[in-house]
């Protein structure tokens, strides 16, 4: 495999023969790499570290890191990547601790821009987009398909609904409504229905009719959380299978998401 002669791979280390090593990167002996990664300079991976196949890791990234946390005490904890992600210069993924389940996680097909922070017992889902210095704090969820726009700081234990996209600049410290779009500049509110994003993710004109209508009831009926939860859910049929669709499943889903916030959601 081509591995550049000032790289320093640890004994034991598992590299498939399909991977590229660039010049000058480091690699910590329980690291295991999938099958046609390619690190291209200057790459720590530390730690417990699994990545799946196709990631190309850009110069500078720590990957597995130490989490920063006063608790951490050396306990072997881990970070595990998916597949096919694009992991973009200077980007730092800690790994779990104890207290927090000892993992973090990425998903597949991920752009993971320059300068993002992951921080320790996160789960970032598949598709996500973290656009230049997102910084995440720990025990961050972010779910399929959101985008977290540049500069944005998440507070610990703040979920990110999916289909979400986040402002530039936006400060998150309670969980982003899925589907939404969330900026500083209204505020911080979540300002509407993610129209584009959703066409373009195949959503159907039922779907979106739908979801705007959820929408309505959170945030111009005059109605407060729970009472627009509930009128939500009055509008949903049964689940027992009569008259239940998959064109109900995505406001089923943001009622749930609601229904499961502890930290307050964005509205």
């Amino acid at each position: 495999m081509p591995i550049h002669p000032t790289s320093l791979i640890a004994a034991g280390v598992h590299v498939p023969a399909s991977c590229t090593i660039g010049p000058f990167c480091t690699i910590g002996p329980d690291v295991v790499l999938g099958e046609e990664c390619e690190l291209v300079s200057h790459v720590v991976i530390e730690g417990h570290t699994h990545l799946g196949t196709g990631n190309k890791i850009f110069s500078f990234a720590c990957l597995g890191v130490a989490p920063q946390d006063l608790k951490y005490a050396g306990e072997p904890t881990r970070l595990t990547i998916g597949d096919d992600n694009s992991i973009r210069e200077s980007v730092t993924i800690s790994r779990g601790t104890a207290g927090g389940g000892g993992e973090t996680t990425v998903g597949r097909n991920c752009l993971i821009m320059a300068y993002t922070h992951i921080g320790h017992d996160s789960h970032i889902g598949n598709h996500c987009i973290l656009a230049n210095a997102a910084t995440l704090a720990g025990h961050v969820i972010v779910e399929d398909f959101a985008v977290v726009g540049a500069l944005c700081p998440v507070h610990q234990f703040c979920r990110i609904g999916r289909y979400s996209y986040i402002g530039g600049g936006t400060t998150i410290t309670q969980d982003v409504l899925p589907y939404s779009l969330t900026s500083i500049e209204r505020n911080n509110h979540a300002y509407g229905l993610n129209k584009v994003g959703l066409e373009r993710r195949g959503f159907t004109p039922v779907q979106l009719k739908q979801l705007r209508h959820a929408y309505r009831l959170l945030q111009t009926s005059k109605l407060n959380t729970t009472d627009a939860l509930a009128a939500m859910r009055a509008a949903l049929p049964p689940q027992d299978g009569s008259r239940a669709t998959e064109e109900d499943e995505h406001v089923r889903y943001l009622a749930d998401f609601i229904a499961a916030s502890t930290r307050g959601i964005i509205k």
